[in-house]
């Protein structure tokens, strides 16, 4: 049994990875924090309390976590996701609450009762992760296993021509969460646009699948393909970082290439805000921190999502 924990700003392809999370067999999903990144706080609340409704699984708390980065004013991605980050679909609200205690909290707590068997999935700005790093220095022996969507590796970025977004929000928790000693695997930006996308003719199947989570993939997903196909660069199709690295999470199998490498973060420079450094040429003599993806399986990741969706 694989145990997570979620810490997400649930808009997008968030939600397709907490299908993936809420799901798959053989994943305990133990709980979803939230953080404030793609969209504020109360609508990444509210979102992923209606993933976990429209999963059909029992009960998984979710947590309320910070509603900004540790020291700069919030960026969102609305422009990205729609206005409610799904799409522009409005659901209705879940009747599921969000629970009382905050998700810093709930991260050191689950990591206590998880201890040696807790992977997290950090699919937003890092701010929840480094915040419960300043209150328990000691949590990353307690995780076994933490996962990054963040950075790009020395490539394009994609909302700076430097930075990745969840990186580019709040560079100093990125800088903070890398150096803290967890055993972490970072999947690259570069790699999710290379192995990620799915293009419509590769959407096809799924495009007629008509079941309830197909469709419900392809509403909080709309206004991103939109985004795609008409602003970044003509690509028609959806992006899915977040759910291919839940997918290499759950079967490693989905990672080709990888390889240990010393990555950190820029927080000062006007024009690389949010940079992430990694050094393949081992020039600055410092020990590797963390394990880079650098090629994933398309292929099979395709086949995860479609198994995922055809119930």
């Amino acid at each position: 049994m694989k145990r997570f924990l979620v810490d997400t700003d649930t808009a997008g392809d968030d939600v397709t990875s907490l299908l993936f999370a809420l799901r798959w067999p053989g994943v305990s999903l133990e709980g979803i924090t939230v953080v404030a990144g793609n969209v504020y706080l109360h609508e990444a609340l509210e979102n992923a309390l209606y993933t976990v409704e429209i999963s059909g699984r029992a009960r998984v708390p979710v947590f309320p976590g910070a509603d900004r980065p540790m020291l700069r004013s919030l960026v969102t991605a609305h422009e990205v996701h729609g206005e409610d980050g799904m799409g522009n679909s409005n659901f209705p609200k879940a009747n599921q609450r969000p629970e009382k205690v905050h998700a810093v909290d709930a991260i050191v707590d689950t990591a206590d009762r998880w201890s040696g068997e807790l992977e997290i999935i950090a699919q937003a700005p890092l701010t929840n992760l480094a915040l419960a790093v300043m209150k328990d220095p000691d949590l990353p022996k307690r995780v076994r296993r933490l996962w990054i969507m963040g950075g790009s590796n020395n490539s394009l970025g994609n909302i700076t021509p430097a930075a990745e977004f969840n990186f580019y929000v709040d560079p100093e928790a990125a800088r903070i969460v890398l150096g803290a000693g967890f055993n972490t695997t970072v999947v690259p930006w570069d790699v999710c646009l290379k192995d990620g996308v799915l293009t419509r003719p590769e959407l096809a199947p799924i495009l007629k699948m008509k079941t309830k989570l197909s469709e419900f993939y392809l509403a909080v997903n709309r206004a991103a393909w939109e985004f795609n196909r008409t602003r970044v660069g003509g690509v028609d199709g959806i992006t899915h970082p977040d759910s291919i690295m839940t997918a290499m999470a759950i079967d490693e199998e989905v990672i080709l290439d990888r390889e240990r490498y010393f990555v950190d973060v820029e927080c000062c420079g006007s024009l690389t805000r949010g940079y992430s450094l990694v050094d393949e040429l081992r020039v600055l003599g410092k020990e590797a921190n963390a394990e880079v993806v650098l090629r994933a399986d398309k292929a099979k990741f395709k086949e995860m999502l479609a198994r995922l969706l055809e119930d």
